[in-house]
């Protein structure tokens, strides 16, 4: 078999599901990171010491803590979003 009866273009496709379970494992290690974050910087804002069991006061402050990260990390996202939507096409920039 010579070089030239050879196909390329199997190469250049990509299996959709390989495309999709490469998707799903990006998003769960992406929720990973977030949740390890928010973990570390709660945790760290709340636990005054270990023990047992949380106290209240420890549990109200968990709860507030990732309820104030969720909601930074949406307006976040919006306002990525938002800022990418504004954003002129380059080629629309020189139709004048």
């Amino acid at each position: 078999m010579d070089s030239s009866s050879f196909s390329v273009t199997s190469l250049d496709t990509v299996d959709p599901k390989l495309q999709h379970f490469i998707e799903v494992e990006t998003q769960k290690q992406r929720f990973q990171q977030l949740v390890h974050q928010m973990t570390g910087l709660c945790w760290e804002k709340c636990m005054d010491k270990p023990g047992p069991k949380l106290d209240s006061r420890s549990e109200a402050c968990f709860v507030n803590c990732v309820e104030r990260f969720i909601d930074t990390s949406q307006f976040i996202l919006n306002r990525l979003e938002q800022t990418q939507k504004s954003k002129p096409v380059f080629s629309e920039s020189f139709s004048d």
